[in-house]
């Protein structure tokens, strides 16, 4: 008995198997990858989770700031900081893990910023400089940082600071010192380096003394503060330059 001949599909059903074939490759490209919306949605959590951190340390050390402010860092509790912030003691331990923690984080930041400021404070005099006008531009920038940020004061000079706040708290002194130098050579060029030193670590001795009566004080009286430890620090220097102006060529190049 003869085969049957065998039967082909007709366009109608040729096409439909590739719309099918078409459809289950499409489905299992979706189920692989994820539409780009959903890429795109998932890129997007752990930086919004990255900023709300970084949100609630900047909350933190506000909180703690103020505590450090009002009680001092001995005195000062975590509990004490997290009630400040409007935070749980659970929530704060999440980013940090004690007091000391949240101390010397707070001491990093503020000592990037004070580089800053002395970066501003300390640069080349521009030859027409006189003396006095350098004294107050350099004290009003650093009064200005301190009294935007007590803290600062308060943990740096405080008796019993974290020791690695008090390690870089030294070497950022050691910096100063060496920045006034530099300030003070372009009006003292012929005194010996020995001489400038020592010129400029009574002239830091000086300003902290006056910072702590300013820091004190507001409004007119903390602003007469700031004037007499301006005219204390130039009746100071001045005697030693003999009258000299800063010469034309002159500019603080000590690092």
């Amino acid at each position: 008995m003869p085969d049957k001949p065998e039967k082909r599909p007709t366009a109608h059903e040729r096409t439909a198997g590739k719309r099918t074939a078409g459809s289950r490759a499409t489905e299992e490209r979706a189920v692989a990858e994820p539409a780009s919306g959903d890429r795109t949605a998932e890129d997007e959590r752990p930086r919004r989770r990255q900023a709300r951190g970084e949100r609630r340390i900047a909350q933190l050390l506000e909180a703690a700031a103020s505590v450090f402010c009002t009680t001092g860092y001995t005195a000062a509790s975590t509990n004490a900081i997290a009630r400040e912030a409007g935070v749980s003691p659970g929530t704060l331990y999440q980013f940090f893990p004690n007091k000391e923690a949240i101390a010397i984080e707070l001491g990093d930041r503020l000592m990037h910023e004070m580089r800053a400021t002395y970066g501003e404070a300390l640069g080349p005099v521009a030859p027409a400089t006189t003396l006095e006008d350098a004294v107050g531009a350099a004290v009003d920038r650093f009064v200005d940082f301190n009294c935007e940020h007590p803290v600062f004061f308060a943990l740096m000079h405080g008796p019993d600071i974290p020791g690695r706040i008090a390690e870089e708290h030294d070497a950022l002194h050691l910096t100063l010192v060496s920045r006034v130098e530099g300030l003070l050579s372009a009006f003292l060029p012929d005194a010996p380096a020995a001489g400038v030193t020592r010129t400029a670590q009574v002239c830091l001795g000086i300003y902290k003394a006056g910072l702590e009566l300013i820091l004190a004080h507001e409004g007119a009286e903390r602003a007469a503060y700031v004037q007499e430890l301006k005219n204390v620090l130039f009746r100071y220097v001045e005697p030693l330059t003999d009258g000299r102006a800063l010469a034309t060529d002159a500019v603080a190049t000590r690092p």
